[in-house]
């Protein structure tokens, strides 16, 4: 290991980051005062980092690379396999600008437009009292969103079925034992259920809409002309849907918002877009979504005097850089005023990875995910009623993706 950068003690730590979760690398950071630190993962050394300074770093692509970063179990759950997030170089350039041809201002008035109608659409179909967890309730009303916006016709499909299926993909990477292959399944069952959509298209026996993804990637070509495998296109697609039907995630811990922070939750009814989007970004930034950022070191360098050798597994920890005092006053009070007139840059606040959107690593969808979590918010303080019974709102920090323990449950009392 490096001489001069502070090492974590004790041998293999697998076992703690599965047991801290969230707080791995905060707990190290704080305890021995330092933004890097060297450890060990899988009996593998890993380097750590966090804050804005060394996000910077870590997404310089000149000095770290993605194709051999991801962990097999995560790629057989999250990510699917071959995916834009595992591509470096040129490669990486053409497959993240397929996803950003999409992201225009027509496809986020659509978005808008399609979670205000489906969660008016859901709510109409509860009867009075019936109580709803929230969490729940997101994953089958964004997976109606991601779908219709992709192209995929849910017409045939059980919503929930298929929801359960989708959400599985981001709930499973962490876990141990039967959940985990569970994950596994419904990565398999999703590829088949979109593959065949894939080839429909190709072959001419479905009717796509060409401004639609569905046929967008169908139809996109590599670096070498040639059309993206099948089963490519379809990871790719999935790579769409599943991260909007995860923003579920992100309401679940909404909910969990304006129950522990009624002051500021109090401010919402009639606020501005403006406003509701400060709300928002500050439950992205206060409450945890995916813990860090992998990488691989690509060739020897030196950075602040520290040690880099090729090959060294990198993680970034995006939770605790969301909190951390060297970019945030006060990052352990929620306070959605400190987004009026922020500046962001693209180290400093990174839910969703950080880096630059056109050509770097950072989350194509989270304008998506903007437009989503504001809509729906609007959707909760102005245009639904509802109690809140007497539940569990605690959650888990070695829990991945932390969810509320009773998912927010809510029983809706007037849809206006």
């Amino acid at each position: 290991m490096n001489s001069n950068m502070p090492k974590d003690s004790g041998l293999d730590k697998t076992l703690s980051l599965l047991k801290e979760g969230y707080e791995f690398v905060m707990n190290r950071d704080r305890a021995l005062d330092t933004n890097i630190f060297e450890t060990r993962i899988l009996g593998e050394k890993t380097i750590c980092l966090t804050g804005s300074k060394q996000a910077e770093l870590f997404y310089d692509n000149t000095r770290f690379r993605r194709s051999d970063a991801a962990p097999a179990r995560v790629k057989k759950t999250l990510f699917g396999e071959g995916g834009v997030q595992g591509l470096d170089g040129d490669a990486h350039k053409n497959r993240k600008a397929m996803f950003m041809s999409l992201m225009d201002n027509k496809a986020m008035d659509e978005i808008e437009s399609l979670t205000e109608r489906y969660w008016h659409e859901f709510f109409a179909d509860i009867n009075e009292f019936e109580t709803i967890e929230l969490y729940e309730a997101a994953k089958i009303v964004f997976l109606q969103v991601a779908c219709d916006w992709v192209g995929v016709s849910l017409e045939d499909e059980d919503l929930e079925t298929r929801a359960k299926q989708i959400s599985d993909l981001y709930e499973s990477p962490a876990e141990l034992g039967i959940q985990h292959w569970k994950g596994r399944k419904s990565r398999s069952e999703a590829e088949d259920w979109i593959q065949e959509l894939i080839e429909g298209v190709r072959n001419g026996e479905i009717e796509a809409d060409k401004d639609r993804a569905l046929y967008q990637f169908a139809m996109h070509k590599d670096l070498d002309g040639k059309l993206l495998d099948a089963q490519i296109a379809t990871v790719e697609i999935l790579n769409l849907i599943r991260p909007i039907n995860a923003i579920s995630v992100w309401v679940a811990m909404m909910g969990l918002a304006l129950h522990e922070h009624k002051e500021e939750a109090g401010k919402l009814k009639g606020a501005s877009l403006e406003q509701l989007e400060w709300f928002i970004q500050e439950v992205r930034r206060y409450y945890p979504f995916f813990p860090v950022a992998v990488a691989r070191v690509d060739l020897d360098f030196k950075w602040q005097g520290y040690e880099f050798k090729e090959g060294t597994l990198t993680l970034l920890d995006l939770y605790g850089t969301n909190r951390h005092p060297d970019d945030w006053s006060r990052p352990e009070k929620f306070s959605p005023e400190r987004f009026k007139g922020w500046q962001q840059t693209p180290f400093n606040f990174i839910p969703q990875g950080g880096g630059c959107y056109d050509f770097g690593h950072r989350c194509a969808g989270e304008f998506i995910t903007i437009v989503v979590m504001r809509t729906t918010l609007d959707f909760l303080v102005n245009h639904l009623e509802f109690e809140v019974p007497d539940q569990d709102f605690s959650f888990e920090y070695n829990d991945i993706p932390a969810v509320p323990n009773d998912k927010v449950k809510i029983k809706p009392t007037r849809l206006k």
